[in-house]
This record gives C-alpha cells, sequence and structure tokens, in this order.
C-alpha cells in the first residue's frame, strides 16, 4: 500500500516514478532487526532510502490538541510531502511525556496528528476517523482498517472526541494506539 500510494501521489504531482528502481532498493535491505525505512522521490526519480531503528510502541499515547491549523482546501495535505513545516512546528510544542498533538482545521474538525492518523469509537460503537476533505494524509494503516471495514469515515468535532468511548492514533510503524488528553491540554474537555 506505502508503494501505491507513492505511485499515486507521483502521478498526481508529475513526479517520474520508477517502481522497479524502488522494489530493488527495498530488495536490497538486509538487517537482522526490524528496521524503519524512509523513502523519499525527487521530482526527477530519484529515489533515496534510508533506514533506522524501528521506534518502541506506545503503550498508551498522550496528546493534545495543536492551536495550528490546517488548511482543509491544501491538496497536498492529501500526499505524504517532504513539506512538513506545520506538523514540525507541533511537534516542536509538544509538553514534555506528551507524545502527539492533533490537528483541526480552520472550521475545527479534527484532521490527524504530526505523525498518525486518528480513530475515535463513539458511544453507539461506531468506529471513525476523519475523511480525507477535512484535510489530512490518507495513512497506509488507516485505509487498510477502511478497505476492511473497521473504520468510516465521518466528519469529527472536538465534541465528538470528548464524547468517544476510545480514541486512538494510528499508524503503519505502531499500529494502533490507545489514546487519552494530556491534562494540560486547552482543549481537555471538562468532566
Amino acid at each position: 500500500m506505502h508503494i501505491a500510494r507513492l505511485a499515486a501521489s507521483a502521478q498526481a504531482l508529475g513526479f517520474h516514478f520508477d517502481e522497479a528502481a524502488l522494489i530493488a532498493k527495498l530488495d536490497a535491505l538486509a538487517s537482522d532487526a526490524p528496521l524503519r525505512c524512509r523513502l523519499t522521490l525527487a521530482q526527477d526519480g530519484t529515489l533515496d532510502l534510508t533506514t533506522a531503528p524501528l521506534p518502541d510502541p506506545w503503550r498508551v499515547a498522550t496528546f493534545i490538541i495543536s492551536d495550528i491549523r490546517l488548511p482543509s482546501d491544501d491538496p497536498l495535505l492529501r500526499h505524504k510531502t517532504t513539506r512538513r513545516d506545520l506538523y514540525d512546528q507541533a511537534r516542536a510544542a509538544l509538553p514534555e511525556g506528551v507524545q502527539e498533538a492533533v490537528m483541526l482545521n480552520e472550521r475545527g474538525e479534527v484532521c490527524e496528528g504530526t505523525i498518525t492518523n486518528i480513530s475515535i469509537t463513539t458511544p453507539d460503537g461506531d468506529r471513525l476517523t476523519p475523511p480525507l476533505s477535512s484535510g489530512l494524509l490518507a495513512g497506509v494503516y488507516r485505509q487498510s482498517r477502511l478497505n476492511r471495514g473497521l473504520l468510516q469515515e465521518a466528519t469529527l468535532t472536538l465534541t465528538d472526541l470528548a464524547e468517544a468511548t476510545s480514541i486512538n492514533l494510528i499508524n503503519s510503524l505502531r499500529g494502533s494506539t490507545q489514546a487519552i488528553w494530556a491534562p494540560e491540554c486547552a482543549h481537555f474537555p471538562q468532566q
């Protein structure tokens, strides 16, 4: 799914992409331990592949709501790019011990975290994740859950987060991690 997403983004953005060259780079990887891989594709088709040890899983992730808003009409948000200034700013502002900043768009809709997508379980048992139209990346793990019918898209607000029976931060490196509001979060629901 990562390769398919890369190919679709390359086509949409006019980047040259040689899938066979990518497969050859991936096939050349060897390690005794699980690796995190970062692949970048330049517009001319140049591929750069770097690796690092797989990060430790989060048992429970604590999050805040970022004050930075994502513009829902920015088409580049739907593609994984190196244009990450807003996300980097939000991560730099994380209080110590907080793993993620969840971002909203200009309409106050929940979008995504800086390195995760988000899903909730409603009091009725529905498992929901924001739609791409809110302004977010179609994460591979998120998309796999949608494809299997384990998630449905729905516009989400802070009220939806406050009323959810569970909140999960999801990505392909860590899977699905239960998440809780950080007590210092200005948007923490008052009980």
